[in-house]
């Protein structure tokens, strides 16, 4: 119950006394790495958004630590290069305490180098395992991921086409470290669930038309086709594998297509996809128990009047921002002080704390917190997403 007081005192964030003065110290600078162009832009301005409203919120409420949140960002642009200089900025010339960001996993291996030497904290909102390679006591002791991991996401995959009676799947993948990371994935863990992968077809970033490997995927008969790639790339697979003749094998998309992008850039080949995603995408399916059903339908309603939806539809990523910086704070709080060591030893001792996109329990041995049922499985029905039968 404590775990929910703390985040719902979050989102019900009102001016407290106390606010005015917090204005007047010296700000909490954290740096902010999102991608506004680029492949990666569909993910990284809806973050950028939801970012910046937790830290309205957060500074309407004091600030943490009697001290106002300054919260500095800039375009990525979808380049683990750009990411990796300014994170250098942000740590060396803007003083930045922690991190929020990136959200692909190049950007975050890129960033993650840096930040392990520099021991700077990191709330990353990829969900890649490549990221937390190394673990607390290797090379991820400065890094966290918030966003539900690839082995998670694969699980439950698996566990559903194991529901459905599908036994052989294809991935079609982008040739780039996320779309490795999801194959990967997938070799280590289909065949505990019966699956055998018969067929996986990589495809460069960024290309126009991925129709030989799609033709190539399809010829090998999988029952359900695997697309594991970020943007309009994954879009431009699913178009692909709709305009082949014969049977349409069940069509199965990485977490980080669900948004409304992928509506627009899919269009008609998207209906019927199915997809892990958090309960973000579809909390009118939640019960009244479920203790983040009030937590995410708040989220959502701030998001509206604060008139973000405008200028960034609302998708998953935008919940993985705001927990970065609802983490970031409970972190800060429970170290007392702000201090980089304090922050990274606090974070590895939250414990249930109710999220937008999960309730996540760290350890010194889990730097992201969340399993397979942070996750349900999404549906697109009539251009929305709906809880998968």
């Amino acid at each position: 119950m404590a775990a929910i007081v703390l985040c719902l005192a979050f989102l019900f964030a009102v001016p407290i006394p106390g606010a005015q003065a917090a204005e007047h110290a010296a700000p909490l600078v954290v740096g902010g790495l999102f991608a506004q162009s680029g492949p990666e832009a569909k993910i990284g301005k809806a973050g950028k958004l939801a970012a910046e409203l937790a830290v309205r919120q957060i500074n309407s409420m004091g600030g943490i630590l009697g001290r106002p949140v300054k919260l500095i960002t800039g375009d990525t642009e979808s380049s683990p290069s750009v990411a990796l200089r300014q994170a250098r900025q942000l740590v060396e010339n803007d003083h930045a305490l922690a991190l929020i960001g990136p959200s692909a996993t190049a950007a975050g291996l890129a960033v993650k180098a840096y930040t392990e030497k520099r021991q700077v904290p990191v709330i990353m909102t990829t969900a890649d395992d490549a990221v937390l390679a190394g673990g607390r006591a290797g090379s991820s002791a400065w890094t966290f991921t918030i966003a539900p991991r690839t082995a998670a996401a694969v699980e439950k995959i698996c566990e559903y086409l194991r529901g459905k009676n599908i036994k052989k799947i294809g991935v079609l993948y982008a040739k780039d470290a996320f779309g490795q990371d999801g194959l990967d994935a997938f070799r280590e863990s289909a065949g505990k669930y019966g699956i055998e992968v018969v067929a996986a077809e990589a495809c460069p970033p960024r290309e126009t038309d991925f129709s030989a490997q799609a033709a190539t995927l399809q010829a090998a008969g999988p029952q359900a086709a695997v697309v594991w790639a970020l943007g309009p790339d994954g879009a431009t697979m699913a178009r692909n594998l709709a305009a082949l003749p014969g049977s349409r094998p069940l069509l199965v998309q990485c977490p980080a297509q669900a948004g409304p992008e992928y509506l627009q850039q899919a269009g008609e080949a998207a209906s019927g996809t199915v997809l892990p995603g958090t309960k973000l995408m579809a909390p009118e399916c939640l019960p009244d128990e479920d203790p983040q059903k009030l937590v995410i339908e708040t989220f959502l309603k701030a998001y509206e009047q604060d008139g973000q939806h405008t200028r960034g539809p609302r998708n998953i990523q935008a919940g993985y921002a705001y927990d970065a910086m609802l983490l970031l704070r409970a972190g800060l709080e429970k170290a007392g002080k702000a201090d980089a060591a304090a922050l990274r030893n606090a974070l590895e001792n939250l414990h249930k704390v109710v999220g937008v996109s999960g309730i996540y329990d760290f350890s010194s041995q889990d730097h992201n917190g969340l399993d397979a049922d942070s996750l349900i499985m999404l549906i697109v029905d009539s251009g929305r997403y709906k809880l998968a039968p």
